[in-house]
């Protein structure tokens, strides 16, 4: 499948948002050190984290690679099919982003990165751009908006949960 947008991996460039998609933004300190990087980073790429958040996940591979066809699926009801864009994995930063693909009711593209500074604390940031795609996303107008920057809060809150235990 194709992707529903032509800036495909943008994200990639902290701050750009292509012309005519909302911008979303969302950073969470998770915690300190070394081992809170690690945890937090592996929950990231094993669908760990959106797993904890209760939404359902079918995906094409264990980790998330560039390539991989994923879907999302919320309430049990709304499908959002989407392909992992590009993936990092260094020694203080670890992540990856998807684009949407036909069907998703947002056109645009996500990325969950786990990023160790140099003080050590650890962050997730959720980067992102989109447009409704679907009637019904259209009509949610600022209410669809609101959630999706309360799912990206509760990312990092589900985050640093999941590094706590």
């Amino acid at each position: 499948m194709s992707f529903t947008y032509d800036e495909v991996g943008a994200t990639r460039r902290a701050g750009h948002c292509p012309p005519g998609f909302r911008p979303l933004h969302v950073r969470t300190r998770i915690g300190e050190g070394e081992a809170v990087f690690r945890r937090a980073a592996e929950a990231v790429r094993t669908w760990e984290m959106h797993r904890a958040l209760g939404v359902g996940v079918t995906a094409g591979a264990e980790r998330a690679e560039e390539g991989v066809e994923v879907t999302i699926t919320l309430g049990g009801v709304i499908k959002a099919p989407c392909k992992v864009v590009w993936t990092v994995d260094e020694p203080r930063r670890a992540g990856w982003a998807y684009g949407t693909l036909p069907g998703h009711p947002e056109c645009g593209e996500e990325a969950f990165v786990v990023e160790r500074t140099g003080d050590g604390t650890v962050w997730l940031t959720v980067n992102a751009f989109s447009r409704p795609a679907r009637w019904y996303a259209r009509a949610g107008g600022a209410a669809a908006r609101g959630l999706q920057h309360a799912y990206a809060r509760r990312c990092g809150k589900v985050l640093r949960d999941l590094c706590e235990r």
